[in-house]
């Protein structure tokens, strides 16, 4: 191994560190109360050594969540290599793909809904935002090809599928964002998966010919 790599590989391994450290200080204390001080406190680093990997707070919280956006591109490209299913078990395979999206880490989705309807987008670099645009498209695409293939099919109604995708991952956010919000009043309820099971039984009732 020569020495760039080395230095590639430790700098990788620093900014999982610091990642690392983030998502535990974000869970701990919320977004906003958060600082690079309290995660520089957490990854045992100073705070000057997190601003040579990151801007600002708003930009490691944006890394987070296009991890996020990276897990679910992955299980999206799984969907797409089962060509052989029908238009139904490829729908039922999207759900259970968004599904395991927010077991993967329920906070950093969340925050990641917040963060495509906020301030916090001006505040990241030009590459980062591209990168989380490329990817929130890829996805897109992705499950749009499966109402583009029901609609040739005829199984569903004759709509664009960019727009009915677009509809699902609103559905999807929608209710994940309401269902939290409900947890602040008992939190001792918990009806996410029953509420999205119903959600998704109903779109697609709506989106069937």
């Amino acid at each position: 191994m020569g020495i760039q790599e080395r230095k590639e590989r430790e700098r990788e391994r620093r900014r999982q560190q610091i990642m690392v450290a983030a998502r535990r200080v974000f869970s701990a204390k919320g977004l906003e109360k958060s600082t690079m001080e309290d995660i520089a406190k957490e990854a045992e680093l100073s705070p000057g050594t997190l601003y040579l990997y990151f801007r600002n707070k708003d930009e490691l919280f944006a890394s987070l969540s296009l991890r996020m956006l990276q897990f679910l591109n992955i299980r999206l490209e799984e969907l797409e290599q089962k060509r052989t299913l029908s238009v139904e078990k490829k729908f039922h395979v999207l759900k259970k793909a968004l599904y395991d999206v927010y077991d993967f880490d329920p906070l950093v989705l969340i925050n990641m809904f917040h963060l495509q309807s906020s301030e916090t987008l001006k505040n990241l670099s030009d590459e980062l935002i591209q990168e989380i645009k490329t990817l929130s498209r890829k996805s897109l695409r992705s499950m749009a090809r499966v109402f583009e293939e029901g609609i040739k099919e005829k199984r569903f109604i004759e709509r664009h599928p960019t727009a009915m995708a677009d509809s699902l991952w609103a559905l999807f956010s929608g209710i994940v964002l309401w269902e939290e919000s409900k947890k602040i009043i008992d939190d001792n309820k918990n009806y996410l998966k029953p509420t999205l099971d119903l959600a998704f039984e109903i779109f697609w009732r709506g989106v069937c010919v």
